[in-house]
């Protein structure tokens, strides 16, 4: 038999049992690590941890794990792991910084799944836009605006900005400011502001409307009238208002002044030519 085959035999001989360790240490480590993380995904959900952030938990894990695997099975094989992991640490840093902006909108994304300022299917403005939201994920989260738009919003720009939550208290208060002449009588337009609100049913008792003069503007007395409603009733109780009061004031003779503007015209006489 040639020599050299009979070494290269023999040097696999003597590192099987290295080889097979390892082989053994990768298998088992993978199942035993595929199995821990879905125990804590489990246990997370049962603890009420949003979906979201209990699969981002869960891949965290995972990874973790097969990473410590990994590196006890290259021990197993005799390779020096400080080197390894050396080599790994470096190779980490650079892939950091060339997927920094990433590794920034992943961690927006797991402090809003956390502190939950708002939840799928809440209305928001974020980051200079409202609208819907019907994801949030890791990265982004996605709006759905009334007129039915897509929009992607970077978690980090998110979490970098005001949120405002619309529809996170159950009620909310209709603001509306209602000008009137000033000939017209203030009591009057008042107590029919008073009657519109007690016939709408879904305007709240308490808390109670607010009807009050607010300004006295250059061309008009301004009444604020701010009655409280279910939040999901909000747009159409605004709107329906809005209608109701223009009409009402109408048949009651209440005007509604809008800007105008007179104009005089002067006509200069050029004096006579002296003759």
């Amino acid at each position: 038999m040639d020599l050299t085959l009979v070494g290269f035999w023999a040097y696999l001989m003597a590192i099987a049992p290295q080889v097979i360790g390892a082989i053994i240490i990768l298998v088992a480590g993978l199942w035993l690590s595929k199995r821990i993380a879905n125990f804590s995904q489990r246990a997370l959900e049962r603890k009420g941890v949003d979906v979201t952030l209990s699969r981002f938990l869960r891949g965290l894990v995972y990874y973790s794990l097969v990473l410590v695997v990994i590196i006890a099975a290259v021990g197993q094989l005799g390779f020096n792991t400080m080197s390894f992991l050396t080599v790994l640490g470096a190779l980490g840093l650079a892939i950091g910084l060339a997927l920094k902006d990433s590794l920034s909108n992943i961690a927006a994304g797991v402090m809003i799944i956390l502190f939950r300022p708002f939840k799928v299917g809440d209305a928001v403005t974020v980051a200079g836009v409202t609208g819907g939201v019907q994801m949030i994920g890791l990265f982004n989260t996605v709006l759905h605006t009334p007129d039915n738009q897509k929009i992607i919003v970077p978690n980090s720009k998110i979490l970098g900005d005001v949120i405002t939550n619309i529809t996170a208290n159950d009620t909310r208060r209709v603001d509306l400011v209602v000008g009137i002449s000033y000939e017209d009588d203030i009591d009057k337009a008042k107590a029919l502001l008073w009657e519109i609100a007690a016939k709408d049913p879904r305007i709240l008792k308490d808390p109670a409307t607010t009807v009050a003069v607010a300004e006295l503007a250059d061309s008009s007395v301004n009444l604020v009238f701010r009655p409280w409603v279910k939040t999901s009733d909000y747009w159409a109780v605004r709107f329906d208002l809005t209608e109701q009061i223009k009409k009402v004031f109408d048949q009651e003779g209440i005007s509604i002044p809008y800007p105008q503007q007179d104009v005089h015209l002067f006509v200069e006489k050029s004096p006579e030519k002296t003759q």
